[in-house]
């Protein structure tokens, strides 16, 4: 890449993460998809799956080590709060506030996929950065740079109790509220039968109180439990 080219990433590394790299080709890399390597194979060798390996696994000790450090409780529930922190919905949401999706090379095909697609590409991106901060800088800056956008959402998932199975807790608010039990149904199904996407409404009695779309209906019915707590914490 030519001194032009690589000028943003050094600006955003200058910006976002508080130092310049000495070996920029780690961040470009990082920000780097499989599906860009496959339309420029002339120019480009490296994408960033090896990165979002090193830096999922320097996210799960430095998010552990946090845990264990600052917190008492049981291993159980340890377990469920790092979960909610390192879920792919956080992940690509500390991404997308880094603003880093500008500078990702995908191809065009990717760049046209869905809301699903999109999240989970800037989650892995979001790890892959994790990892060339690691490699660049070494665990403290890597630690500090997860501190920053990952566990300092701990509390605000301890607020909303968004560390819990939603399903289970939406069950017991439904119970206690409405004296009844949710109920999932079917509201649309698209796509063929190994790509479908399902959507589904969570009822309590006969009023839908939730909606949710996923690959599977385990998933659609995760993100309409979600959807419901929403509305029951706003009520």
């Amino acid at each position: 890449m030519s001194g032009m080219q690589i000028a943003p990433y050094q600006e955003f590394a200058r910006e976002k993460l508080g130092f310049e790299f000495e070996n920029i080709q780690l961040l470009v890399t990082a920000l780097t998809h499989r599906s860009y390597v496959n339309e420029h194979k002339k120019s480009v060798s490296e994408h960033n799956e090896r990165l979002e390996f090193l830096g999922d696994a320097v996210l799960e000790l430095v998010v552990t080590d946090f845990l264990f450090a600052n917190y008492t409780e049981p291993e159980g529930i340890l377990t469920s709060w790092r979960a909610a922190l390192v879920r792919t919905e956080s992940i690509s949401d500390a991404g997308n506030k880094l603003g880093y999706e500008p500078l990702l090379r995908m191809s065009k095909g990717e760049k046209g996929g869905s809301d699903r697609a999109r999240a989970q590409i800037l989650a892995n991106a979001f790890e892959a950065v994790i990892g060339a901060v690691y490699l660049e800088r070494g665990y403290d800056d890597a630690a500090e740079f997860i501190h920053k956008h990952i566990t300092s959402k701990l509390d605000a998932i301890l607020t909303e109790g968004s560390w819990r199975d939603p399903k289970s807790h939406l069950q017991e608010l439904v119970q206690r509220h409405d004296n009844t039990t949710p109920q999932y149904r079917v509201l649309n199904e698209v796509g063929p039968d190994h790509d479908k996407v399902f959507t589904l409404g969570v009822f309590s009695g006969d009023t839908q109180i939730g909606e949710g779309t996923g690959p599977s209906k385990q998933t659609a019915q995760q993100q309409a439990a979600r959807d419901a707590l929403k509305a029951y914490r706003n009520r």
